[in-house]
């Protein structure tokens, strides 16, 4: 499915992911290795000079990806995710002149759109300079916006409960791309925050205002975004099974007493493997599933009814819940296949179970759980808000 290319970058990247997660920062050689893939390309439709790959394979490069680096996969669905941004909310005219220069330029997206963090404030701007708003503020959680050239940004206005939408250049003056990302997990996810000082959104800039409708198809865009953390979540416990399948088969001993001669005749770590196993291929075709279903929903686009949104949303949460359990399940086990010698901090083998740790904690999933109950036994469809 893979081209020749992208399979280049991984093994390109696996070499280096242990180091790298040491060290944390931002990863720019690597980012311009995916870029040079033409990997910026993937959800950009033909028109504007893109790919145009539908979301369930757009997904499968980021559960790829994520097996060998779980930051850098979380980069690219981020830069992928913007994209659809700007077709879920933009104009023709800002989808033409943005998208166009994505491939032009071979830039980079990165995200301001944090909805929980409502620091940002967006003061509209008088007429005299013909509409749009003023942005001063800090916003968080700003997930590939160092070394990026363009960002998606959300900002409160006062008085109203929806927050502008709008599209700027990285180096717009007055925003300040600030080195505070510093987690146990996801280190190269450059997810810190963005100072706005007085940052002009021309209206010509702005996708959405404070007090437009909002529809179904744009609500679709959360779906997207839990769907990218379903894909990394199901690609980090790939990439652990495969660690530990492949070190207990080189180097792994056979416990005293267990009658086996290798290890990997040991029917306790057979059992790990297979649970590991069942887990995984179970939630990998979940979230296959929803992103099928997502992409009918797509392709319906504004027509896209409340109700074919929730037939998404329930598909979508269904494999966030069994993806966040089958990792976490996954990146501990494989300890217990690996055994004491696997804990060698140059093996870097704590770095999935950091990763997702880090990731699961995006949104709880007690109120999936919830949702899910509400729409097994009421026929209750779960709300369109930020995370659902």
């Amino acid at each position: 499915m893979f081209s020749s290319h992208f399979n280049d970058v991984l093994g390109a990247l696996e070499k280096t992911a242990v180091a790298r997660d040491r060290q944390g920062g931002h990863a720019a050689a690597e980012k311009a290795l995916l870029r040079d893939a033409g990997l910026l390309r993937l959800a950009i439709p033909r028109e504007h000079g893109g790919d145009a790959l539908n979301w369930p394979d757009i997904y499968r490069h980021v559960r790829a990806l994520a097996a060998v680096d779980s930051a850098l996969a979380h980069v690219l669905a981020f830069h992928q995710l913007q994209v659809a941004t700007v077709l879920i909310y933009g104009s023709r005219q800002q989808q033409r002149l943005w998208l166009r220069r994505t491939i032009d330029e071979k830039g980079w997206w990165g995200n301001a759109l944090n909805p929980r963090d409502t620091r940002l404030q967006a003061l509209p701007r008088s007429s005299e300079l013909a509409g749009g708003y003023v942005l001063d503020g800090l916003k968080g959680f700003c997930s590939g916006t160092r070394g990026s050239h363009y960002l998606t940004v959300s900002a409160s206005v006062a008085g109203h409960a929806q927050p502008v939408l709008g599209l700027l250049e990285t180096a717009s003056p007055g925003i300040a791309i600030k080195d505070d990302w510093n987690p146990m997990g996801q280190r190269q996810t450059d997810s810190g925050s963005v100072q706005f000082n007085r940052v002009q959104l021309p209206a010509s800039a702005v996708m959405r205002d404070e007090s437009a409708e909002v529809t179904a198809f744009h609500t679709l865009r959360n779906c997207l975004a839990q769907l990218v953390l379903v894909n990394l979540f199901v690609g980090v416990a790939q990439g652990a099974r495969r660690q530990a399948r492949d070190y207990a088969r080189e180097h792994g001993r056979p416990w005293v007493g267990s009658a086996v001669e290798r290890a990997t005749d040991d029917p306790y770590l057979l059992r790990r493997m297979g649970e590991m196993q069942a887990q995984i291929s179970g939630a990998a075709l979940m979230a296959d599933h929803g992103a099928e279903l997502l992409q009918k929903a797509w392709e319906h686009g504004p027509g896209l009814s409340a109700a074919e949104r929730a037939e998404v949303a329930i598909a979508v949460f269904e494999a966030k819940v069994m993806a966040h359990r089958c990792t976490l399940f996954a990146t501990q086990e494989m300890f217990d296949v690996v055994g004491s010698r696997g804990t060698h901090a140059d093996l870097g083998f704590d770095r999935f179970w950091r990763n997702v740790r880090t990731h699961t904690l995006h949104d709880p999933l007690d109120y999936k759980l919830q949702a899910l109950g509400r729409w097994a036994v009421h026929g209750e469809e779960p709300s369109a808000q930020h995370y659902n």
